[in-house]
């Protein structure tokens, strides 16, 4: 990609950051964050179609800089896998945006972006595990099964007031998904 082009969508995804940290989505214009950015109007939307995109972009980007990746598990564990807990710090320091694009006037265009990124992993980690717990069900229907769960465990950690730990979220999220089964097994 043209050197041009990534330093101004990095500058367009900082600038919508920082708002979103300061005031809801819906409050934000166009104008607000190509002026954060110091782009123009038409600068921003060469680059994105709208602003939603470019949140969930800058939200991945933010996540990839802090290190935080959800885990791919292809194998029974112990217990939450050290990526989990560290995807969830992601959260848990950007608590504020998240509550904001999960929640119920939220963005769609950012859950569905989550959404998609665990189906995969979901799909990729009962195929190399070989687990047949699933057999017999399509993995697109297990994959939006347990991302759904997932956010939603997200979601009522990030609302809770005090919010627990992130080691909280992670057990909490860990014994959702494995179930009283516990499906490894």
């Amino acid at each position: 990609m043209d050197v041009r082009v990534e330093r101004t969508r990095r500058a367009l995804q900082e600038a919508l950051f920082a708002l979103a940290r300061e005031r809801p989505l819906d409050e934000l214009t166009v104008a607000d964050i190509a002026a954060r950015a110091g782009v123009n109007r038409s600068s921003f939307y060469q680059h994105y179609d709208d602003k939603e995109t470019l949140l969930a972009d800058a939200l991945d980007a933010a996540a990839e800089q802090a290190g935080a990746s959800l885990p791919r598990i292809t194998e029974p564990l112990p217990g939450p896998p050290q990526a989990l807990f560290d995807y969830l710090r992601h959260f848990d320091e950007n608590a504020e945006i998240y509550r904001r694009v999960l929640g119920r006037h939220g963005s769609a265009v950012v859950i569905a972006r989550l959404r998609t990124r665990i189906e995969a992993i979901v799909r990729d980690g009962i195929t190399a595990s070989g687990a047949r717990v699933f057999e017999g069900m399509p993995l697109d229907v297990v994959g939006a099964g347990i991302a759904g769960s997932a956010l939603g465990v997200i979601e009522a950690w990030l609302e809770r007031d005090p919010r627990p730990s992130v080691e909280t979220a992670a057990e909490w999220l860990w014994r959702v998904l494995l179930g009283p089964g516990d499906a490894w097994r």
